[in-house]
């Protein structure tokens, strides 16, 4: 097997399968039909990564904001309870349309709970850890941004969306293989140690995943590339630059060690590709994304007897 087939091999573990993504839509489609249909709503934007193509199996939640007319919500906005008000009331308009008791619109929504900036809606049974769950913001559009309520602050805070959505979807008609090499990504944070959110990869890859090379090449240098970043002292932030860090409880230290093993063994597994040594490429980038990943045909040694030399640490030297 080539280093190329077992990428593609290994896309179809990483993807959602079709029928799922499907189903998935269907339910954010139903909120936006519910919702689109309301007096006080001016529209319906569907925000995620489903959103931005960038899902990966298995798919848990979407995600849908629903941007309420100004006019009609003249309290919100302000510091205080509105906060908590918008969203009571985004939960009791679910439940009169979606509920699975009595909804008007649909009956799919079993438990419908507000959070510090959505309400967290189950469509399946509340007490599966794997339930499947759509959350709903509310929003208001002002100055070109959406004011989002945030319950914990008691304020009223600025995000983008759809900034993010626009700059994934540039990425991708520039490569086609983006949001399948992001998913990738995504799928290597979900088996490291430490806990790493997938938006997390995501602002990475947003920033350092090249568009340019092919996959392992782009993949090995986005290592490198965050490695630097993140060994600079940079915390991940909000893309839009409204929102700050995006997760703030990462460790840092911990998630720059898991960057640079990986940045290691990618770098090992295009030295064997570049010496016409597939079968250690293959071995070395299961190093990197773990056992999911194709092996190297059964009863061979693929490693070279010497080890490659891997980059040097940078050290923080004085320059004259």
């Amino acid at each position: 097997m080539s280093v190329t087939d077992a990428f593609n091999t290994f896309q179809g573990v990483v993807n959602a399968d079709v029928e799922h993504v499907r189903e998935a839509r269907a339910r954010r489609d139903l909120f936006k039909g519910a919702f689109t249909s309301e007096s006080d709503v001016n529209e319906v934007v569907p925000s995620g990564s489903l959103a931005r193509g960038t899902h990966k199996d298995p798919i848990h939640d979407v995600d849908v904001v629903i941007v309420f007319d100004d006019a009609q919500h003249p309290e919100w906005g302000r510091q205080g309870s509105s906060a908590e008000d918008a969203l009571d009331y985004t939960r009791k308009r679910v439940n009169a349309l979606l509920g699975v008791a009595n909804g008007t619109f649909g009956k799919a929504v079993r438990l419908a709970r507000w959070r510090n900036h959505a309400v967290k809606c189950f469509l399946d049974d509340p007490d599966d850890p794997n339930a499947f769950t759509v959350d709903a913001m509310p929003a208001l559009r002002r100055d070109g941004k959406l004011l989002i309520p945030e319950a914990a602050s008691r304020e009223w805070v600025y995000c983008n969306p759809e900034y993010f959505i626009e700059a994934a979807a540039q990425k991708h008609a520039e490569w086609n293989s983006y949001a399948g090499t992001v998913r990738m990504l995504k799928w290597w944070a979900s088996e490291q140690d430490v806990k790493i959110k997938s938006l997390v990869m995501e602002v990475l890859a947003l920033r350092f995943l090249s568009t340019e090379q092919i996959r392992p090449a782009a993949i090995k240098q986005f290592f490198v590339s965050a490695l630097y970043y993140i060994e600079g002292g940079n915390e991940v932030v909000d893309p839009a630059s409204l929102c700050g860090p995006i997760q703030s409880d990462l460790d840092y230290e911990k998630f720059a060690e898991c960057v640079r093993a990986s940045r290691d063994a990618s770098t090992r597994a295009f030295q064997a590709q570049a010496n016409n040594n597939p079968a250690a490429a293959l071995q070395h980038w299961g190093d990197v994304f773990g056992a999911e990943f194709p092996k190297p045909p059964s009863g061979r040694n693929p490693l070279p007897a010497a080890v490659p030399a891997l980059p040097r640490t940078v050290k923080d030297t004085p320059q004259g």
